[in-house]
């Protein structure tokens, strides 16, 4: 699979890049020198997108399926600025040397979408989507950690869905001390994802 000017191997079992991260991936603010961190990295899409200009990324992601992927595609495609990072949200940081877990942009396409047990899939692929009743599951326990992981100044990006209150995100954001904005969003018959950055003041 070709994306702009990356060649991507695909595998069933890892989120395949669509609309959201799109949506992430046009409108990234990443500055030339910048520290990154990608939670949920996937394809390596994203991360990949970031490490142009970044100094360096860690990307990490829960799915171990996904961590295989990622590492390919950065091979595959001569980027050698990225860390590869296997665990949930901002575990696999807390173990990296203190010097190491504090970044100038933080990104996440979050796992958004509302989810009855009936509807959980039962492999890695599920968790890209699972975001609970509410499908706030992970973005809230992604919320009250962010703050600890960001240099002063720093900027969170996330994606979200209508469909698991992006007032709260905002609300909750402005709570821990960002300034709020709705950079981009796109809507679809029966949501508008959006795309939330949060600037650290």
């Amino acid at each position: 699979m070709k994306i702009g000017e990356f060649e991507l191997e695909t595998d069933e079992l890892v989120y395949e890049p669509s609309d959201d991260s799109f949506i992430l991936a046009e409108n990234l603010d990443v500055n030339l020198g910048d520290k990154v961190l990608e939670i949920g990295t996937g394809f390596g899409l994203i991360a990949m997108y970031a490490s142009k200009l970044a100094k360096y990324v860690v990307a990490t992601d829960i799915n171990f399926n996904a961590i295989e992927l990622a590492e390919k595609n950065f091979e595959n495609n001569n980027i050698n600025n990225i860390k590869l990072l296997f665990g949930d949200l901002f575990e696999p940081i807390k173990s990296e040397p203190e010097k190491d877990q504090k970044f100038d942009v933080i990104l996440f396409n979050t796992p958004y979408l509302p989810t009855e047990e009936c509807e959980i899939l039962e492999d890695n692929l599920n968790y890209a989507f699972d975001g609970g009743l509410d499908g706030r599951k992970v973005i809230d326990r992604f919320l009250n950690e962010v703050k600890n992981y960001l240099n002063e100044g720093g900027r969170v990006q996330l994606v979200q869905s209508s469909l698991s209150n992006v007032e709260q995100t905002l609300l909750k954001l402005e709570e821990l001390g960002f300034l709020t904005e709705i950079t981009a969003s796109e809507k679809f018959f029966f949501e508008e994802i959006v795309l939330i950055t949060g600037f650290l003041y």
